[in-house]
């Protein structure tokens, strides 16, 4: 069966998350991508954050399946004719380096399209290449700072704080994924490419679309925090056998709250006008509290979980990152894979949330380094066999 975008051909020079992570998302849905590192050790988090010495790091596994690896000096002439011979093959060039970096290469939007006219140019920055801020340096948690994330994070007495999720570098590649499918439709139109740009900075401030409603419609500060409307109810609640993650979240506001009671069989509460409306409930919040935590901690967060969730309301079980990567749902959806490494060993990998009736994603592991330097060159570059030799030892490939 032929793969969504079997035919699309993707040349991923980005590093670290925003940029792979894009590219992976492509590789996932049967584009051909190929990761071009340079013959200095490439991606740094191969080795950065690795765990084991001499094996590349989870870190960089998470973020490169379903692609094929080469190196290439660009700094060399004859490195610099095999660039412009993938210049060529490619559909879309993804860089998330510096501003300028691409440029002083010689490979800028403005050198790539008169070697290719179709090709797609797909920049990923921290500020933009316009704007005040276009010559600062940014990665995830700069992002956050200055799209307004950190102040609407933390406690409401507390100081800003992140959120370790990759909402900077993976919201980033999401939102470039959309930018470049966007731009090859364009071009099926009139066959022309374009330069498609994304600042970590914006992707951020897009995702805070909800926390940003009361600064749009009133002006007035927001409070760190509390996201629409303040409550003194918590939104979790402690459950056996009371361990450090042994939570389970529960939305009790508007009609959910008799839906509740009715799972917990108190229907002895229903109707009750101390708790008869969100402001009352509020106004009890401590009441609340424990008249929940009363029925959650004489149970497991899944059986909670299943009891709530089964009767329609809001609720979710405190799933851990340890638990996430165990989960029956998730491995049932292949939202979690075992990938079969011979190098590496067997290792567990996130799956593609994107779910395509007529295009299974089969997650792949990700590339050794230069692991597929020599066919490439060979079948893209139209290099020959006994030339690869002299390549390597000239520097121009690893």
């Amino acid at each position: 069966m032929d793969k969504a975008l079997e035919g699309i051909k993707i040349l991923d020079m980005s590093r670290v998350q925003a940029g792979p992570s894009c590219a992976q998302l492509f590789g996932f849905l049967g584009a051909d991508v190929i990761k071009l590192e340079d013959t200095d050790g490439g991606d740094n988090t191969r080795i950065d954050m690795a765990h084991v010495d001499g094996v590349d790091s989870v870190y960089y596994t998470i973020f490169n399946g379903n692609k094929r690896a080469m190196t290439l000096n660009l700094k060399s002439e004859k490195g610099v004719e095999i660039m412009e011979s993938l210049v060529k093959w490619a559909d879309v060039l993804l860089e998330n380096f510096s501003s300028g970096v691409m440029d002083r290469l010689g490979f800028g939007y403005s050198n790539l399209k008169e070697i290719n006219p179709g090709i797609v140019y797909a920049s990923i920055k921290g500020y933009g290449e316009e704007g005040p801020y276009s010559s600062y340096k940014c990665f995830e948690y700069t992002a956050q700072a200055t799209a307004g994330l950190m102040a609407a994070n933390g406690l409401p007495e507390g100081p800003p704080m992140g959120t370790p999720a990759g909402i900077g570098d993976s919201g980033t590649g999401l939102h470039m994924a959309i930018g470049i499918l966007a731009a090859l439709r364009q071009r099926d139109k009139d066959g022309q490419g374009q330069h498609v740009e994304v600042a970590m900075q914006d992707g951020v401030v897009n995702l805070m679309r909800i926390r940003l409603i009361r600064s749009l419609s009133t002006g007035e500060p927001n409070e760190r925090g509390v996201v629409l409307g303040k409550s003194n109810i918590p939104l979790t609640f402690a459950c056996s056998p009371g361990g450090y993650d042994d939570y389970v979240m529960i939305h009790l506001r508007g009609y959910m709250w008799e839906t509740v009671l009715a799972v917990m069989g108190r229907e002895d509460l229903m109707g009750d006008t101390r708790y008869s409306d969100d402001q009352a409930r509020n106004e009890r919040a401590d009441e609340v509290s424990s008249i929940i935590t009363e029925w959650t901690s004489k149970r497991t967060k899944y059986e909670v979980f299943k009891e709530m969730a089964g009767a329609g309301v809001w609720c979710g079980a405190v799933i851990s990152p340890e638990e996430v990567i165990t989960n029956e749902h998730l491995i049932a959806r292949e939202m979690v894979v075992e990938v079969t490494d011979e190098t590496r060993g067997d290792y567990k990998m996130i799956g593609c949330p994107i779910k395509l009736e007529r295009s299974h994603v089969e997650v792949q592991r990700a590339p050794l380094y230069s692991e597929h330097t020599e066919t490439i060159l060979t079948e893209i570059a139209g290099v020959s066999v006994t030339d690869i030799p002299s390549l390597r030892f000239d520097g121009v490939i690893a």
